[in-house]
């Protein structure tokens, strides 16, 4: 780890303002469980480290009838999990929280770091020059590629790490950025960037650019929804294969509409527009869902260790539409 100075904004604006005067050396830093292994390591080299934890006004969760929930980004997993509202009407969201890592780290462990985490490619994560750290090569393409994307990669191939953010984004969340000159509020999915749009960074925030709030619409009367991860260890590990699905359900056990989004198949939370389309008007019985699945993922690109994601995928996908019916 190399020395670095430890900077204490008070709001917002000032730990923005500092972002732009620090440039590339200074780095956002919230809980921390992630930032800090990355810093130990040398992975990140920033001399300015900006804390957040000192701004108030950002660790919350209101409730609003009409609008929503809103969140703060600081706002620590385990505080999501807990709160009676999401655990009742938002399910997807506290099954999502529960499953982040360890309660130590659930307590540590933001909202807005969850979705901003680094990859968790090992190439990148250890002394190789990777195309993430400005390298010319993926190494991954043609070597360990056991938990690598299996869609939407190239040049680099990498999985996006949050649980969170394939939560939110199958509930159309919105995101709050804030800037020095303003607000800003976009679709989660518009967050992200995939490695051919930019092999360096896996969000759209600019420098100076920071997380304020997440914003989710309230649930219709008929809507369900869940969260199930794959892992290869039984406890606190990243996803394999993660869904998260949100349905609105017909008396008559049919799908009005739906939408499921996947983690660990992309560079990004992933969503396939095809497979959602099929989703509305889908009589819930094994038939129907089974041939539904036919169109998902189609595009895939799958490597020479990470096939089994495929067929995992379809059939998590299968086990929670069936088990919301």
């Amino acid at each position: 780890m190399k020395n670095f100075q430890y900077i204490n904004p008070t709001s917002i604006k000032e730990a923005s303002n500092l972002m732009i005067s620090f440039g590339e050396s200074a780095l956002l830093y919230a809980g921390g469980t992630d930032a800090l292994s990355l810093l130990k390591n040398d992975i990140y080299t920033h001399s300015k480290i900006i804390n957040l934890k000192k701004i108030g006004g950002l660790n919350s969760i209101t409730h609003n009838k009409t609008s929503g929930i809103r969140i703060g980004s600081l706002t620590t997993i385990s505080e999501i999990a807990k709160d009676e509202t999401i655990k009742s009407e938002y399910k997807i969201l506290h099954e999502a929280a529960n499953e982040i890592a360890s309660p130590q780290l659930r307590n540590i462990g933001t909202l807005g770091g969850n979705l901003c985490q680094s990859p968790r490619c090992w190439y990148y994560r250890e002394d190789f020059d990777c195309i993430r750290k400005g390298g010319g090569e993926c190494y991954a393409y043609e070597g360990r590629n056991k938990f690598h994307c299996v869609v939407g990669g190239g040049p680099c191939y990498i999985v996006h790490p949050s649980d969170m953010a394939v939560a939110l984004l199958a509930l159309d969340a919105k995101v709050i950025i804030f800037s020095e000159v303003g607000e800003r509020t976009i679709p989660i999915n518009e967050l992200y960037v995939l490695p051919s749009e930019n092999s360096s960074q896996e969000t759209i925030l600019k420098p100076g650019e920071i997380i304020k709030e997440i914003l989710v619409a309230p649930p219709g009367q008929n809507t369900r929804s869940s969260y199930i991860k794959f892992k290869e260890r039984g406890a606190w590990d990243f996803a394999s294969v993660s869904v998260g699905l949100v349905l609105e359900i017909v008396a008559a056990k049919s799908i009005i509409e739906g939408k499921a989004a996947f983690g660990g198949v992309a560079p990004r939370p992933w969503t396939d527009d095809k497979f959602n389309k099929k989703l509305s008007g889908l009589a819930l019985n094994e038939t129907s869902v089974s041939e539904a699945l036919n169109s998902l993922l189609n595009d895939s690109e799958t490597l020479s260790e990470n096939a089994y994601k495929l067929p995992l995928v379809k059939n998590l996908t299968k086990r929670s539409i069936l088990n919301l019916a």
